[in-house]
């Protein structure tokens, strides 16, 4: 008897110990004009789709967008998929203090949650930086097929990027 609750105190430590967060981070997809808070393009309704697409097995529970409805539009079809109300993150105190709230609203969530973030070229790069991911470069303004996901475990932040949705134009 002994045995068998040892052996079943060490399962459940070893499979606690691989639990990690699951961050995926993306841009908003492309805006149909310059103005202050556009809505999507036809390619970037095309490529909000895509998301959700790729996606679809990754179950978020968590999604966050900024104020402006170019993100909100990103992730709707996402949040849609799983069931999923978005929240926002405001501008408070700036860029700064929009990374640092979102970055403490995915330390707050379980050892094992899935996360989907929606920002902007100047914000994707800092929140994975701040996560814990050094590796994120700087997304030029024509950059919209970026996706980072990174695993977020007790020995560190481990992420790859990758491509989703058509090829952007840079």
């Amino acid at each position: 008897m002994k045995r068998l609750l040892l052996a079943a105190a060490l399962s459940l430590l070893t499979a606690t110990s691989a639990m990690a967060q699951t961050v995926y981070i993306v841009r908003h997809a492309e805006k149909a004009d310059a103005g202050a808070d556009p809505v999507l393009s036809a390619a970037g309704i095309e490529r909000a789709n895509a998301l959700s697409a790729t996606l679809a097995d990754a179950h978020p529970g968590l999604i966050l967008i900024s104020p402006m409805q170019r993100t909100a539009l990103t992730a709707a079809p996402t949040a849609g998929h799983h069931d999923a109300v978005p929240v926002v993150i405001p501008f408070d105190g700036g860029v700064a203090g929009q990374v640092e709230a979102t970055v403490a609203r995915v330390r707050a969530q379980p050892s094992d949650a899935v996360v989907l973030i929606v920002g902007h070229s100047n914000t994707v790069p800092l929140i994975a930086q701040a996560l814990g991911y050094a590796e994120a470069a700087d997304m030029p303004e024509c950059e919209f097929d970026r996706m980072t996901v990174l695993h977020m475990m007790g020995n560190g932040t481990h992420g790859n990027v990758s491509r989703y949705g058509a090829p952007s134009s840079c």
